[in-house]
């Protein structure tokens, strides 16, 4: 049985504030709510049969209109969520995010690394494959989970691809439930 997971990064959303830490109800910028709204056409036509997201405001967002024309609820998983890097938003974020895709394996103080996020983007692709085979999942989500998972199903992604993953974004992912789930 075959899952199509369509994964949508979210749209623009209001800058993070620097020094403290990220806030989970940070919204779309203004420019971001009406770039979900012109995605609607574009997911519909996808005919999901179901729409998760992180539980992050900004991904709920991104998918939530589209929800809504389909007459589907949004459904929220906290293992589709950001990754966790236990960075706090600064100046010099670029540098630091592009030494952790240097080194996948290190964490930031009490954050994940990298590799353990790789390993929970592969366990949310294989539950939403168990939970909704041979059906198309819509998924709102974020750029480096994103590009995690992508590697998780053994897609390439890097630093540069993940830089440079526009917002929005939309990407289709297959997962294929396993024998033994």
């Amino acid at each position: 049985m075959t899952t199509r997971i369509v994964f949508v990064r979210h749209a623009q959303s209001v800058p993070p504030s620097l020094g403290v830490p990220d806030d989970d109800a940070r919204p779309l910028a203004p420019a971001g709510l009406e770039a979900a709204d012109a995605l609607v056409e574009r997911l519909v036509a996808f005919s999901p049969d179901a729409v998760l997201s992180s539980p992050q405001l900004r991904a709920v967002q991104t998918v939530k209109p589209a929800a809504d024309a389909l007459g589907l609820e949004v459904t929220t998983w906290p293992e589709l969520r950001e990754w966790e890097s236990g960075l706090l938003p600064s100046a010099d974020w670029e540098a630091l995010y592009a030494h952790s895709w240097t080194h996948p394996e290190s964490a930031h103080g009490a954050g994940e690394s990298l590799d353990a996020l790789t390993a929970r983007a592969g366990k949310a692709l294989a539950r939403i494959a168990v939970e909704y085979p041979d059906a198309t999942v819509l998924v709102g989500s974020h750029g480096t989970f994103l590009s995690r998972a992508l590697i998780a199903a053994g897609h390439h992604a890097d630093w540069a691809s993940c830089r440079a993953m526009p917002m929005p974004a939309i990407y289709e992912i297959t997962s294929s439930r396993s024998a033994d789930a």
